[in-house]
């Protein structure tokens, strides 16, 4: 199935980019928004395209972390970063969207390098959880090596 299209799915969900444009308002307050839109302009001339993503993702960030400042905590804390306050003042200066596409890949880099991590201690251990054993070949060699 096709995706629809940018215009459609505006009209579908909102009605017309009037009221995607007063939704996304609400959710651009000081607490998520990093101005950097023409002053004369306003976000009524942005791509219907690049608004829905703006709306989608304002949307996921203020479910799960409420604002910027708990969206940069979750990334440096990610990091393991926690106390470097020059990346937190770096991050501070990044939008919304730049700040979230971050959050993933530290989420999706912290997830692969622990289940490589379980892997390999898996690995070590052989079957069943027991430590891996010598060859037999290897085992006889030390036998032999321990009687003479």
């Amino acid at each position: 199935m096709t995706a629809k299209a940018p215009h459609a799915a505006v009209k579908d969900k909102f009605g017309d980019k009037g009221k995607l444009v007063a939704a996304l308002e609400k959710l651009t307050g000081a607490d998520l928004w990093v101005s950097r839109t023409n002053k004369e302009k306003g976000l009524a001339h942005v791509s219907n395209s690049k608004l829905l993503r703006l709306h989608a993702t304002f949307t996921e960030v203020k479910e799960k972390f409420g604002t910027r400042d708990k969206l940069i905590d979750a990334i440096l804390q990610l990091e393991n970063r926690g106390k470097d306050a020059g990346l937190r003042q770096k991050l501070s200066a990044w939008p919304v969207p730049r700040l979230f596409d971050a959050f993933k890949a530290a989420s999706k880099r912290k997830a692969s390098a622990a289940q490589a991590s379980s892997s390999a201690a898996g690995k070590a251990a052989g079957p069943k959880g027991q430590a891996k054993t010598a060859t037999p070949k290897a085992a006889k060699t030390a036998a032999k090596k321990a009687t003479a």
